[in-house]
């Protein structure tokens, strides 16, 4: 929750928000209420922030900040009710939301509730000279609450969007991943197949597919004189004597 300076607003801004309030009312609004309106607006802000989003978690600064909206809401709608007129600082939600909650008790006593005891119960009741103060207030409380809302909608959706866009990445990542270890195993099979067909065109597979599957032995015996192939030395055959009368 961010707080806004202090310093008065320039003179042409009053005179032009009161030119816009005689339009829309048909009421004259003095520059000096203006001024003063415009000084109410800024010590509520303060006391929402620092007071009481700088002490606080955000979650219980925002719970606070929504039940004193309500209370003002409700005695804004129903100011004779006298339920809405007064709370119990006893009560487990405003107990806990604006007792215990640093700054929160402050900013209703601004809105004009204050303590008293009636039949010995200690309650805050709010004082019907306070009527502008609870309007000023509660302008203020619907306007940090919606800016917070906001805020907290646009992280939401920042939160959402850089979630989606982490799980895209990491589902493009995987699909990437798979289609290369598909292109490989493509790859691979594409080479295994050339190198078989280079295997069976290759010259040394043509030789051995034309060698004769059989050749005659070395040592086969030819015909003729009696030699025989591998022998170094002739063989001499034995002839029958001549014959003789």
């Amino acid at each position: 929750m961010s707080s806004e300076t202090s310093s008065p607003p320039d003179p042409e801004f009053l005179a032009a928000a009161a030119q816009r309030r005689n339009v829309t009312t048909g009421q004259a609004i003095p520059s000096a209420e203006l001024l003063r309106q415009h000084d109410q607006r800024q010590k509520f802000r303060r006391l929402i922030n620092p007071g009481i989003s700088r002490p606080n978690s955000q979650e219980a600064a925002m719970a606070s900040l929504k039940i004193l909206s309500k209370i003002a809401e409700n005695l804004i709608r129903e100011p004779q009710n006298p339920k809405f007129r007064q709370f119990k600082p006893t009560n487990d939600t405003i107990r806990r939301h604006l007792i215990e909650t640093k700054g929160a008790l402050e900013y209703a006593i601004e809105m004009g509730f204050r303590p008293e005891v009636r039949e010995f119960q200690p309650l805050y009741v709010w004082s019907e000279r306070k009527g502008e103060e609870l309007h000023l207030g509660a302008q203020i409380l619907q306007e940090t609450i919606g800016l917070a809302e906001e805020k907290s909608a646009r992280s939401q959706k920042n939160a959402a969007e850089a979630k989606a866009a982490a799980e895209a990445a990491t589902r493009n990542a995987l699909l990437a991943f798979m289609d290369d270890r598909k292109t490989k195993m493509l790859r691979d099979q594409r080479d295994r197949h050339n190198r078989e067909v280079r295997a069976l065109h290759s010259p040394t597979a043509e030789r051995e597919g034309t060698t004769s599957p059989s050749s005659p032995p070395s040592n086969a015996e030819m015909p003729g004189s009696g030699h025989v192939l591998s022998s170094p030395d002739p063989v001499v055959v034995d002839e029958p004597p001549p014959y003789l009368d």
